[in-house]
């Protein structure tokens, strides 16, 4: 499995980002796609994921700011971004496991693929 993630760059405070997770290669229709980010000097957090049912889940400091979406092929996944803040300056890593439990869905290790990254900086 491939993951590319893109739609990173520079926004002002109170703005908005769309970030894409083409996936390539997947073996299974079940899977679990998450959105992780790692700001500068910080441990990766989990962020948000979504199931190939379309069931989501999101971390508390989402409040609503942030949605997750699969296309219609469910070959890429989206990480919509409203109301940005600086604290939310960071590189965003998508991730996709075809093994996981709804359970685990939150946990970095088990996924076992991972994007390289795209970077979103928020200016105040």
């Amino acid at each position: 499995v491939q993951l590319q993630a893109s739609g990173g760059g520079l926004v002002q405070a109170g703005g908005s980002l769309r970030l894409s997770c083409a996936a390539s290669g997947r073996s299974s229709s079940r899977f679990f796609m998450a959105w992780f980010r790692q700001a500068p000097g910080k441990e990766r957090e989990f962020v948000g994921a979504i199931s190939w049912s379309r069931a989501v889940a999101y971390a508390d400091f989402v409040k609503g700011r942030f949605t997750i979406s699969l296309d219609n092929s469910k070959t890429t996944g989206y990480l919509q971004m409203n109301s940005l803040q600086p604290e939310d300056t960071a590189t965003y890593y998508c991730a996709l496991d075809e093994h996981l439990i709804y359970s685990s869905m939150r946990i970095e290790g088990e996924y076992d693929y991972w994007g390289q990254g795209t970077l979103v900086t928020v200016s105040s």
